[in-house]
């Protein structure tokens, strides 16, 4: 978003920042930084601008496929809501059709949506699952989330490898221990290469 004079709002609020961290906006290395940090912001929470039923409804296909998909391992960067200091890390999606699929690059492009919004990771985890469950009707939906906060690295408790982890599991994931210890079986898995 950008004003009249073509702008973005937030460049005047940096400014504000910077005087009031003890800052010279107008210091060589900061007078561009109101911009930069304005750009950065807007990407940053540019899922915002988007919506998740319409990102999956036009890639959703009827296919005779009834075993789990597992998206795992995709990385993901996000603001803390409380702090608006990154945390980041992997999600680990899986989903058991119920006649339709959706394609894989969507779940990738479904979480980096979630990150990319002010966030905290409970919500994070719960908005993926919710979506798909919505979106696919599926037999049941399975996500973790694990990540590092940067909130608790650079200060509060300043702990250096204290990590998160979320789960949100719904239908058979939920219901069925066999079904769960699969897909918890699946995410742990070293990952192998390909080349």
């Amino acid at each position: 978003m950008s004003d009249a004079d073509g702008a973005d709002p937030i460049e005047p609020l940096i400014e504000s920042l910077l005087k009031e961290l003890g800052e010279d906006p107008a210091r060589d290395g900061l007078v561009r930084t109101p911009g930069r940090v304005a750009r950065a912001m807007r990407f940053f929470t540019k899922g915002y601008d988007e919506d998740a039923h319409a990102l999956l409804n036009g890639a959703l296909f009827d296919v005779d496929y009834e075993e789990m998909v597992l998206v795992r391992d995709v990385d993901f960067y996000s603001l803390c809501e409380h702090h608006m200091v990154p945390f980041f890390g992997r999600v680990h999606v899986a989903y058991i059709p119920a006649g339709k699929v959706v394609g894989l690059s969507k779940i990738p492009r479904l979480v980096e949506m979630f990150a990319r919004r002010l966030q905290v990771q409970e919500r994070f985890t719960n908005q993926i699952a919710e979506t798909i469950q919505d979106v696919l009707a599926p037999k049941g939906v399975a996500v973790v989330a694990e990540s590092i906060h940067l909130c608790m690295m650079m200060r509060g408790v300043q702990q250096q490898n204290a990590s998160a982890i979320t789960s949100s599991l719904k239908g058979e994931f939920e219901k069925d221990p066999k079904t769960r210890s699969e897909f918890m079986d699946l995410i742990r898995h070293t990952r192998q290469s390909f080349a």
